[in-house]
């Protein structure tokens, strides 16, 4: 007889967060002791009558409360399905199956009739009736099921079929029910590395499929971690397309996309856990990205994930934090200047260099960081030489010698204050780099939202990871999520990442309605790769289904105010916990006024903000801006004062020229877009007065 196996199901988790707290304490304690010995005379294992699968048995958790486990002596290997109260635990698993797929090779829980049924389609009358039986068992689909699907004769009938079909197998006839060619799909398939026998789970276990699933209980610690944020899933399970690209070998620079809720970030940590467990010696890597706040998020989710070693080898820090914490490691004195300082020293620098030109200060910030910082182009020469393409205000050479003028009484300004936009921190910091003789600091940089970087940025990276060699940078982005107007082109940073590209395209996150209506603002705006070619968006794809999001326009604010209160007190007597629930705002001062009325209508709240993670310990409705809500999730959301001025922000528009503006507006849509999409179940748009132009 074989060691024995235990492994814990996806579906096992998900039932074991909907019991009661001091049921969770037992469930625990029972799993403790099966995972030590699944064959101690302690397990009270029960058949169950007329039950689908003679494999599936029930064991007793207390008086009420069974688990389900399938058990294949021979093999040694114990799966635990579902646990439930005794009556509906024994309903669960009363017409289910536990069955290795033999066209696929992972382990598959499914659902069968009562009794099999030979298809009777009307012609035309199905969504799968062209789909050949051969081709159904290639996506996945047990054979057992074929004539189920075969008489499906709706999308709404598919989707009630969610939680019958193996998530596999759902996922690919999904694609196929919204209009995508069977071909196309089977070319998606990941390919098993690991031969599967039909009888053998041990070997199944193995399979990306199955752990897509399924996780084997190495030991206490493991369990004990799993067990304390059961639904938090992307720490156990990984779908084998993004298995496949956290464990390959790359021969340099990796580049990923996916639209919101795909799990970019998910792949760019297990990505990093991953290459940390392969690295040597004092060999670190960095895990960067464009703002504090989510950087903090990523430390602290990278501890859930990683091993104390793991952890050691990780620097997690966002880069501008990098910058200046490398400068002054080098005895550089100068601070990074932000916002007001430097809006301040553009002003002084326009007025100094005493050129009479109609640009808005704007214009010379963005000239600056657009143009001169992106092709490096600080000497008069280079700037007079450099290209404007995607510059709206057209300038003859006379104007641009005006505009260099005042850059040189920027530079002036900033070397006797002592300080340094950011951009030209980094060039400087570069240029220090390329002098030193160190080895690279970091075998290895992963790279988390990249669409928010700059040219510099990424140039800069480059240098910090060294000369390229395999798995030497990890980028993952979208520039559907570009809400701070930085844009780079990778190839033109030093980094190629032709031939080493991945497109996530399963959304995890929010129901395909939301993202259908979020991804629809973004309708007729052209978006880049992060690179020189197009991403159009479209690849994308939710499994879940649920109501599309509800936009509401009210005669004013105190209509509105009453609504959302209405609507969160519904759904904490439907059982959602406040802290599942968040409500944003465009900004600060909004965010506020929003605080102030729901504590005076008794509702507590808890305000996420810049540089303070989501403590989930606390209780009460989770309030954020739109900036500070990206890289979060939540059950429900509310996007309240959608409201024209508000949405696009007035202020936030550069109206210098026409590409200017529609960059500006673009960033605006992109903003209500992220948004919208930290929404796993529920949206709310909500607006009063005049609404937003986004919305009509």
């Amino acid at each position: 007889m074989n060691q024995a196996v235990v492994a814990i199901s996806s579906d096992f988790l998900t039932a074991f967060s909907a019991l009661p707290r001091q049921v969770q304490g037992k469930v625990t304690e029972f799993i403790n002791k099966f995972r030590n010995n699944p064959q101690s005379p302690g397990i009270n294992y029960e058949k169950l009558h007329d039950a689908a699968d003679k494999k599936i048995c029930s064991v007793r958790i207390d008086e009420a409360y069974r688990g389900i486990v399938a058990r294949q002596e021979e093999s040694g290997v114990y799966l635990l399905l579902w646990v439930d109260h005794h009556d509906k635990a024994y309903a669960w698993a009363k017409r289910k199956k536990c069955e290795i797929n033999p066209a696929t090779g992972n382990v598959q829980v499914f659902e069968v009739q009562e009794a099999e049924y030979a298809p009777k389609p009307v012609e035309n009358a199905g969504l799968f009736l062209k789909v050949s039986d051969s081709d159904l068992l290639k996506l996945g689909l047990p054979e057992a099921q074929i004539g189920i699907i075969k008489n499906v004769d709706s999308l709404t009938a598919f989707y009630e079929l969610k939680n019958k079909i193996p998530e596999d197998a759902y996922e690919n006839l999904q694609w196929i029910a919204n209009g995508f060619p069977v071909d196309e799909v089977l070319e998606l398939q990941i390919t098993d590395p690991v031969p599967a026998y039909e009888a053998d789970f041990a070997t199944a276990l193995q399979n990306p499929r199955s752990q897509k699933a399924f996780v084997v209980l190495e030991g206490e610690d493991e369990l004990r971690n799993i067990l304390a944020e059961p639904l938090e899933k992307w720490r156990v399970f990984l779908h084998p397309a993004q298995r496949k690209i956290v464990q390959k070998d790359f021969a340099g620079a990796a580049r990923v996309l996916g639209g919101a809720g795909t799990g970019k970030t998910v792949v760019a940590m297990h990505r990093a856990k991953w290459l940390a467990g392969k690295l040597k010696g004092k060999e670190k890597l960095l895990f960067t990205t464009f703002t504090t706040n989510l950087a903090g998020d990523i430390k602290e989710n990278l501890r859930k994930i990683c091993s104390v070693e793991e952890q050691k080898r990780i620097e997690v820090i966002n880069l501008d934090a990098w910058v200046s914490q490398y400068l002054r490691e080098q005895g550089y004195s100068y601070t990074i200047a932000y916002d007001d300082i430097i809006e301040k020293t553009w002003d002084e620098a326009i007025t100094l260099s005493g050129e009479i030109l109609e640009f808005p200060q704007a214009f010379f910030a963005e000239e600056w960081s657009k143009v001169v910082n992106a092709q490096e182009a600080f000497t008069q020469e280079l700037y007079l030489k450099s290209s404007r393409l995607g510059r709206g205000t057209r300038l003859d050479r006379k104007k641009r010698l005006q505009v260099w003028h005042v850059f040189e009484e920027y530079q002036n300004l900033m070397k006797d204050r002592q300080i340094r936009d950011v951009e030209t921190a980094m060039y400087e910091c570069r240029k220090i780099l390329g002098k030193t003789s160190e080895n690279a600091r970091y075998t290895a940089v992963v790279v988390d939202e990249g669409q928010d970087l700059s040219m510099s940025a990424f140039r800069l990276l480059r240098a910090i990871a060294g000369a390229e060699h395999p798995n030497d940078m990890f980028i993952v982005g979208d520039a559907h999520q570009r809400i701070y107007k930085n844009k780079a082109v990778l190839s033109k940073c030093g980094i190629n990442v032709r031939g080493r590209s991945s497109y996530l395209k399963i959304n995890y996150r929010t129901t395909e309605e939301i993202r259908r209506y979020a991804f629809s603002l973004l309708k007729g705006i052209s978006f880049d790769d992060l690179d020189e070619e197009y991403d159009d968006g479209r690849k994308c794809q939710s499994l879940t289904h649920g109501m599309i999001p509800i936009v509401n326009n009210f005669n004013n604010a105190a209509e509105e105010i009453e609504f959302v209160i209405d609507q969160l007190r519904d759904l904490e007597k439907q059982g959602t916990s406040l802290k599942n629930i968040c409500v944003v705002a465009r900004t600060h001062r909004l965010l506020d006024d929003y605080i102030k009325q729901l504590n005076q209508a008794g509702i507590r709240t808890y305000e996420i903000k810049t540089n303070k993670l989501d403590d989930r310990s606390f209780e009460g409705l989770r309030v954020a801006t739109m900036h500070r809500v990206k890289g979060l999730e939540f059950q429900h959301v509310f996007i309240v004062a959608v409201n024209k001025k508000i949405m696009p922000l007035a202020s936030a528009i550069n109206h210098t020229d026409q590409i200017s503006e529609a960059e500006s507006l673009t960033a605006e849509k992109c903003l209500l877009y992220v948004a919208l999409t930290r929404a796993q179940k529920s949206a709310y748009i909500c607006s009063y007065g005049t609404p937003s132009e986004f919305l009509v």
